[in-house]
């Protein structure tokens, strides 16, 4: 019997699935590499070659545009109140979904992802029927003075709407990962549900939270489709600046528009910058924990 195992052939290893030859990663991270820029670097550069394309004072002059200067006011305004509404919705159902049970919580993790699922000309057309002026509460609206669509206030709305779940969504794997026991020892020391939250919970989901914040915050600024159906498009008064980049296109003009455009997209470049370096961060906190 021994004879017979010595004499037979060793067994080959178990090849491993994942180790491609170097032309085959090559192929593979070019391939990569050319999808990204056909379809990202390539129009990113694009606009800011077409913004760009008359010089530096027509880059600049293109913002003396009143209605332009009224586009960036109201979006930093609807950015400015649609954000933190989705820090409070975000941090206390995330707190509910993930520190407690309750009859209802699948149904509520259901609707925080209702926006991704529902197009936001859909969600725009919510509002219309909610508040407009032949909607179900138009009338009360008008009767005492009050205005939403076509208004700062439908504007906020449909902002939030949209961007709702980018923060719960953040933060709820991340507490559900975490547990129950910190908070649980904090209040066997004596502390509150209040200083709990503040000096336990908080504290630990914060790079998330920020990374939930940058998200919010970029899509509030940059929503097109929702605002475009509650806002009516009255110039200076309820276009946000993607409403005024559309507008300044179709007026043929190429150079104003391509100039509010390199706007949101550098809004979008230092999103992804410290986007990465909230990873980074997030990411070497996490490991270190999971180390303890």
């Amino acid at each position: 019997m021994s004879a017979d195992v010595a004499a037979a052939p060793a067994a080959r290893p178990l090849s491993n699935p994942t180790s491609e030859s170097s032309s085959a990663r090559r192929l593979l991270i070019g391939l990569g590499l050319g999808f990204l820029a056909l379809f990202l670097v390539v129009p990113l550069f694009a606009v800011f070659a077409e913004a760009f394309r008359n010089g530096v004072a027509a880059y600049f002059e293109a913002f003396a545009d009143p209605d332009t200067q009224a586009a960036i006011r109201l979006t930093l305004l609807v950015a400015a109140i649609a954000v933190p509404l989705n820090v409070v919705f975000g941090l206390a159902a995330s707190w509910a979904i993930a520190k407690f049970e309750f009859r209802g919580k699948s149904f509520l993790l259901t609707l925080i992802d209702l926006p991704f699922s529902v197009s936001p000309v859909v969600s725009g057309l919510c509002f219309i029927v909610l508040f407009g002026a032949n909607g179900y509460f138009g009338p009360w609206l008008d009767k005492h003075g009050l205005q939403i669509i076509f208004a700062v206030p439908g504007l906020v709305l449909a902002t939030v709407f949209v961007t709702f779940p980018f923060v719960a969504r953040e933060l709820i794997p991340l507490m559900q990962e975490q547990g129950t026991s910190e908070e649980e020892a904090a209040l066997s020391l004596g502390a509150n549900g209040w200083r709990t939250f503040w000096s336990v919970t908080l504290p630990n989901v914060r790079w998330a939270l920020l990374y939930g914040v940058l998200l919010s915050n970029a899509r509030a600024m940059g929503e097109f489709g929702a605002v475009s159906v509650v806002s009516g498009h009255l110039r200076g008064l309820t276009n946000t600046l993607p409403l005024q980049v559309e507008i300044l296109y179709n007026d043929y003009n190429f150079v104003a528009a391509f100039a509010a455009a390199t706007l949101l997209a550098g809004l979008g470049l230092v999103t992804l910058v410290v986007k990465s370096l909230l990873e980074w961060r997030y990411g070497d906190e996490i490991s270190s924990k999971h180390r303890k």
